[in-house]
């Protein structure tokens, strides 16, 4: 088992930043890739960001390439995701979530890919 808890999220207003950290517990963390997702009011979970298990390794859904920056820190079991310019419309729920993956440079954008989940951490962007 792996246990995931968000924190860091809150209200901003527009064109402001927040840091949303995800500390891991339980397994091994630095055998599982990590991704961010999120759940905005009324639509579907969509993916954010997700990060190789060495770091090596980023992918980013396109409205969040040049503002979000996933990183990890493998000695704090932690995984972050620094997001700028943040807009109305990236107010969700925030979740992290861990894939165990073989490959030390492999990652998912597919939820189903992802074994264990976090409660999420709220997002809420005033315009």
């Amino acid at each position: 088992q792996v246990q995931l808890v968000e924190s860091g999220g809150g209200l901003v207003q527009a064109g402001g930043s927040l840091k949303l950290s995800c500390a891991a517990s339980g397994r091994t963390f630095v055998n599982y890739a990590m991704g961010w997702f999120r759940r905005a009011p009324g639509k579907e979970r969509e993916f954010v960001a997700a990060i190789s298990r060495s770091g090596s390794n980023t992918y980013y859904a396109d409205s969040m390439k040049g503002r979000f920056t996933i990183s990890r820190d493998n000695a704090k079991n932690t995984v972050y995701l620094q997001m700028n310019s943040l807009q109305p419309e990236d107010t969700a729920l925030y979740y992290c979530a861990a894939d165990r993956t073989f490959s030390s440079g492999s990652l998912s954008y597919t939820a189903t890919h992802y074994d264990y989940w976090g409660q999420g951490t709220q997002v809420t962007v005033s315009s």
